[in-house]
C-alpha cells in the first residue's frame, strides 16, 4: 500500500514538471495554417496570366509576319528590262524616220503625187524631163525597197535581244519574292511583246510603202507610154499639096 501511494506521488511530480516546460513557451508563437483554396485561386490566377503572355507573344508573332510578308509583297524587282526595250524602239524609230524619197509625210506625199506621180498628162514632156521623173519615181521605188529591209534587220537583230530578256524575266518571276514582284515581271513581258508588235508594225509598214510606190511608178510608167502615144499619133494634117513655079 505504501508503495502505490510513492508512484502516484512520483506521477504527480512529472506531470507538474511537463506542465511547467509547456507553459514556459513565448505567447507570441503561432502555429502554421495551410490554406488550400487560397493556393489553388493563386495557381490559377498565375495561368490565366501566363496564358494571356502567350497569346500576346503570339499575336507579336503573327504582326511580324504580317509585315514580313507585306515588305516581301511590295519589294521591286531587282531585273528592269525596260531602258533596253525604249532604246531598241527609238532605233526602230530613228530607221523608219530615215526613209528615202518619200517619206512618211502626208504633205510631202501629196506634193509628191501633185508632181512625180501627175494624174494625168495632157502633152508629153521633153524627153529629158520624162527621162528625169522616171528616173525620179524609180530611185523612189528603189529606195523603199532598201528602206524596208533595212527596217527588217533592225527587227530580226531585236530578236537575240528580246529571247535574252524574256528568259531573265521569266527567272525573275518564278523566283519572285511578293506580289509585286510578280506583277512587275508581268509587265515587263507585256511591253516585251508590244515592242515585238511595233517591230512588226515597222516592218509592214515599210514594205507597204515599197510596194506602194512601186505601183505608183509602174501606174505613171503606163500612163507616160499612153501620152507619147498620144503625141505619136497626134501628128497634125499631114501633107498638103500647093502650086510650084519652077521657071520664071
Amino acid at each position: 500500500m505504501r508503495s502505490s501511494s510513492i508512484c502516484k506521488a512520483a506521477f504527480v511530480a512529472g506531470f507538474g514538471a511537463l506542465s511547467s516546460i509547456v507553459v514556459s513557451v513565448p505567447a507570441q508563437a503561432q502555429w502554421a495554417v495551410y490554406d488550400g483554396a487560397a493556393h489553388v485561386q493563386t495557381v490559377l490566377i498565375a495561368a490565366r496570366e501566363l496564358q494571356q503572355v502567350n497569346q500576346q507573344a503570339q499575336s507579336l508573332l503573327n504582326e511580324a509576319t504580317m509585315l514580313e510578308n507585306q515588305a516581301r509583297n511590295l519589294a521591286n524587282l531587282p531585273l528592269s528590262v525596260l531602258a533596253p526595250l525604249e532604246q531598241s524602239i527609238q532605233q526602230t524609230e530613228q530607221i523608219v524616220g530615215q526613209a528615202q524619197g518619200l517619206s512618211y509625210n502626208l504633205t510631202s506625199i501629196d506634193q509628191a503625187f501633185t508632181q512625180t506621180y501627175p494624174q494625168a498628162l495632157a502633152s508629153p514632156s521633153s524627153a529629158a524631163q520624162m527621162t528625169t521623173d522616171a528616173q525620179a519615181r524609180w530611185q523612189n521605188a528603189r529606195g523603199a525597197y532598201q528602206d524596208g529591209l533595212r527596217v527588217q534587220t533592225g527587227a530580226v537583230q531585236n530578236l537575240d535581244a528580246t529571247r535574252s530578256q524574256i528568259d531573265s524575266l521569266v527567272t525573275s518571276s518564278q523566283a519572285a519574292a511578293g506580289a509585286l514582284q510578280a506583277a512587275q515581271s508581268g509587265n515587263q513581258l507585256t511591253a516585251l511583246q508590244t515592242r515585238q508588235i511595233a517591230d512588226l508594225t515597222a516592218v509592214t509598214a515599210a514594205m507597204a510603202r515599197a510596194q506602194a510606190l512601186e505601183g505608183a511608178r509602174q501606174v505613171e510608167a503606163e500612163e507616160q507610154a499612153r501620152a507619147q502615144m498620144a503625141a505619136f499619133l497626134n501628128y497634125g494634117t499631114g501633107y498638103t499639096p500647093g502650086a510650084a513655079q519652077m521657071f520664071h
